[in-house]
């Protein structure tokens, strides 16, 4: 092994660079990475493969921050090893459109991986990594062609393991002894409210030996590289389950606050600096220092994993030559590309087909194009059978000596494990050659709800099916009918959430969620039959909105979603009889991507002139941008049979008349009456 001055040197270089970046910025975290240089110098300069100029080489082992406050310690890496993140970068630590944010944004900062930051959601990432690598290397490693090799390294702090979606990650992973994931437990015993005696005393070793996991201790991680080298050596050596390496370290290494929570998220003071570099060699009266002899330490490994690109991309051409089809492939998977027409295998529907509950229209999609869109994964947190996720033909991502599935499978079961499987996902779309859809019922895209913000604020194009998505769902009662949840995903920046009112409308949620490669989705599907929408098309639906009735001399437009398209429809035969009001319905099952429709167009279909009310069976909050008034259920729901509770709150085809001719009434005086698209400005940034 040998470690000398030089490895030193390095190791308080790092140290250096976050205390230095935290003082200027007056603000960060510079405990952890000072407590982890040496455990992070010798991962990446002795077992890391990568080439920095090359940042989305496939088969680079991959690094997860989960611990994300500690980002000035990644940040120190990625600019010595020669990624495109220079010196000025890390000046400007924390300072507004830096690359070097307060936490670390894959789409930000070259050579991040993963957006972390929300404690345990890295850790979560880190297992979806994993299981893409397991998975990618099942489908294209062929004999003598080992293309897909990496192995996936996680770091982690207390603040981690005490967040539940560590848990039901590890217990996962465990579970499908993804032996290509190393994580390294950064044992300080410090959180922010100081010793973690105050809340935090359970065994984590026992823990994550129970999930399933190789589990060695490293005792000493302030000094001991060679221990540090052995455990990593021996965790690469263990391939039939995780590996966690607990490592007690001591937090601010160095610093006059070390071990304590003071050095935690505060910069240091001026006085600690100093001592700090004294006691470390460097001169106190200089800043951001890098010696020469550490660029060149570290550089010489960034030219071996350029060394190690090139040798891969010797034998990528040879695996060319015998295996055209699946490098052709592999290299379109890269690209973000969809295959060549896949769209023509969306299911379309003609007004006379069945009515059909639109989680199997979804299902239905799934049957279709599985087949032609190979990267897709789809999987259910234990809701199989209820959400509709698996196609028939479907093999499951299991180990293969459980005899229930293999690395190369395509379903995942990802068990009562929401917000792992959301977290899972977003690594598993990072890794670039799986799309992932997931599925739970609505009302549990809550629990879910951290890393589901994630897979909009990091750009992944994963697929969240959501079924049971009203009181539709009937006798499972209030616990389980989503009244809020649309609201709020709705509120989310670069997410589309999907209310598909019928087979054509699902369809076109697939093709929208499929080709949009930053942009996130959740389906939002019925438990209940929905008819087919007369005038419904994939090519209306994908512009988020259109008309589903006209009718010449309409009174009023009824604005609707999902299931309350078809109830709209009714309502229209209703005013027409029995109040003699004309109306017209506008399907909306998507209004993100109406909102990016032309405002001549969204104008055609809520038009000037005439009072829009929106009916949907959730909260009413944000419909205002939409309608006049807004007919939905501002309580929460009912047990009993659906229609019985779509009968309760009066969603009926008389329901909805009595409130359209309270707006007509309410409105008639109003002139001129302006559509609520008119506004003063775009509420768009």
């Amino acid at each position: 092994m040998g470690y000398g001055k030089t490895d030193e040197l390095a190791i308080n270089t790092i140290r250096l660079l976050a205390v230095d970046a935290t003082f200027k910025a007056n603000s960060g975290h510079p405990g952890a990475p000072m407590g982890l240089a040496p455990v992070a110098h010798v991962l990446w300069n002795k077992f890391m493969t990568f080439n920095p100029k090359n940042e989305h080489w496939v088969n680079r082992d991959r690094f997860v921050l989960s611990n994300g406050h500690g980002c000035m310690l990644q940040y120190a890496l990625l600019h010595m090893f020669g990624y495109a993140l220079s010196m000025d970068d890390i000046k400007h630590f924390r300072q507004v459109d830096s690359i070097t944010p307060g936490h670390p944004e894959a789409h930000d900062t070259p050579g991040i991986e993963v957006t972390t930051g929300p404690l345990g959601q890295g850790f979560a990432n880190s297992v979806g990594l994993a299981v893409a690598q397991a998975h990618t290397a099942a489908v294209f490693n062929k004999p003598g062609y080992d293309l897909i090799t990496n192995y996936t390294y996680c770091f982690f702090g207390d603040g981690c393991a005490m967040e539940g979606i560590a848990s039901e990650a590890a217990s996962a992973a465990g579970h499908l002894q993804l032996g290509n994931l190393i994580a390294i437990y950064d044992d300080n015993h410090i959180s922010i409210d100081g010793d973690t005696k105050c809340a935090f005393t359970e065994d984590v070793s026992k823990r994550f030996e129970a999930y399933g996991w190789h589990v060695q201790w490293v005792k000493d991680g302030d000094h001991d590289l060679e221990g540090i080298e052995a455990a990593i050596k021996k965790a690469r050596e263990v391939t039939d389950k995780p590996s966690m390496i607990r490592l007690t370290t001591t937090i601010g290494f160095g610093s006059l606050l070390q071990g304590t929570g003071g050095v935690h998220g505060n910069a240091l003071k001026a006085d600690d600096c100093k001592q700090l570099k004294e006691k470390f060699g460097f001169n106190p009266e200089e800043s951001f220092v890098v010696p020469q002899e550490v660029y060149d330490l570290y550089h010489k490994h960034s030219a071996e994993g350029a060394a190690a690109e090139e040798e891969w991309n010797k034998l990528f051409e040879k695996y060319t030559g015998e295996h055209k089809d699946l490098a052709a492939e592999l290299t379109r998977r890269l690209s973000g590309k969809l295959p060549e027409g896949w769209e023509k295998k969306l299911p379309v529907y003609k007004p006379t087909d069945p009515a059909i509950a639109s989680r199997k229209l979804s299902e239905s999609v799934l049957e279709a194009i599985y087949d032609s869109v190979p990267e897709l994964m789809s999987g259910s947190a234990d809701l199989t059978g209820s959400n509709n996720t698996r196609w028939k033909a479907a093999v499951d991502f299991q180990p293969p000596n459980t005899g229930i599935g293999e690395w190369s499978g395509r379903y995942m079961r990802y068990g009562v494990r929401e917000h792992a499987m959301a977290g899972m996902m977003n690594g598993m779309s990072a890794y670039g050659t799986i799309i992932p859809a997931g599925g739970t019922f609505l009302n549990f895209v809550s629990y879910a709800a951290g890393s589901i913000r994630l897979s909009s604020l990091s750009h992944q194009r994963v697929i969240y099916i959501a079924t049971h998505d009203s009181i539709g769902l009937g006798e499972d009662g209030a616990t389980h009918q989503p009244i809020e949840t649309l609201a709020h995903f709705r509120a989310l920046p670069n997410m589309m959430v999907w209310r598909p009112a019928d087979g054509n409308e699902t369809s076109a949620a697939y093709y929208v969620a499929l080709t949009s490669k930053a942009t996130p989705s959740i389906f939002a599907l019925t438990r209940q039959n929905l008819p087919q929408i007369e005038a419904s098309t994939i090519q209306k639906a994908i512009k988020g909105g259109y008309v589903a009735l006209e009718n010449e001399g309409a009174q009023i437009t009824l604005v609707s979603t999902g299931s309350e398209v078809s109830l709209c429809l009714e309502a229209v035969k209703y005013l027409a009889e029995h109040n003699n009001i004309k109306a017209r319905v506008v399907s909306m099952p998507c209004v993100e991507v109406f909102d990016a429709q032309s405002k001549e167009y969204r104008l055609s279909c809520i038009p000037d002139g005439i009072p829009a009310m929106s009916v949907e069976v959730m909260s009413t909050l944000g419909w205002e941008k939409y309608s006049h008034e807004q007919f939905g259920l501002n309580r929460f729901g009912a047990s009993g049979p659906y229609k019985d509770v779509y009968a309760k709150f009066e969603f009926t085809p008389e329901g909805v008349s009595k409130r359209a001719v309270a707006t007509v009434d309410f409105y008639k005086e109003v002139k001129p009456l302006r559509s609520p698209i008119n506004r003063a400005f775009l509420q768009l940034i």
